[in-house]
């Protein structure tokens, strides 16, 4: 039987948003992700992070720093009861970089390749799945993959909401000031049933 999945934007929603993570110390987990993965956890859903990471591409640090940076994500969250169930990055840029980087490809947000691969590999019902990040992107993305997009104002967020949602396409489904508050509204709402 297929089950939904809670797809998490990386920087700004279940991290903070410091800019290209080029070394680990820059890399800080906000205090609430692990509660939040958890109820995912709980209701049976699948946890997976979906991330662009054109850094790579970019030439300012390796997919070996990408590695890192996750095991340290997983180990944090794991340290407090929670688990992401798959990570799927996208390391290419389109005009930036060199081969194999520099690529045009269907894994860069908002293009729904990572959700589609997910999809495959976890056998996941995308119709009661939600996307949930900071960026208008993630919204497109959800569109794209045929999900529910909850947007969040930690990160670009906040900026996005206010100075940007008047020209975009696609509104989200739900508006949020955390992944912590998206996971709850998804419960309250019936679609995660809690724990």
């Amino acid at each position: 039987m297929k089950r939904p999945a809670a797809f998490i934007d990386r920087d700004g929603t279940i991290s903070e948003e410091v800019g290209y993570i080029n070394h680990p110390s820059r890399f800080r987990v906000f205090p609430y992700a692990a509660e939040a993965v958890r109820i995912i956890n709980d209701a049976g859903w699948l946890a997976i992070l979906v991330t662009n990471q054109a850094g790579v591409a970019r030439g300012y640090f390796t997919e070996d720093l990408i590695t890192v940076v996750h095991d340290r994500l997983r180990n944090e969250l794991e340290a407090n009861g929670a688990h992401l169930d798959a990570i799927y990055y996208c390391p290419h840029h389109p005009s930036v970089g060199e081969a194999p980087f520099r690529a045009t490809c269907d894994c860069r947000k908002p293009q729904p390749g990572l959700i589609l691969r997910a999809a495959r590999d976890f056998e996941i019902d995308l119709t009661r799945s939600w996307m949930i990040g900071d960026r208008y992107s993630d919204t497109e993305l959800a569109r794209n993959a045929k999900l529910k997009a909850a947007f969040v104002l930690s990160g670009y967020g906040r900026g996005e909401w206010e100075y940007g949602r008047a020209s975009w396409k696609y509104q989200p489904d739900m508006v949020a000031d955390d992944l912590l508050e998206a996971t709850r509204m998804i419960v309250a709402r019936g679609e995660i049933k809690a724990g």
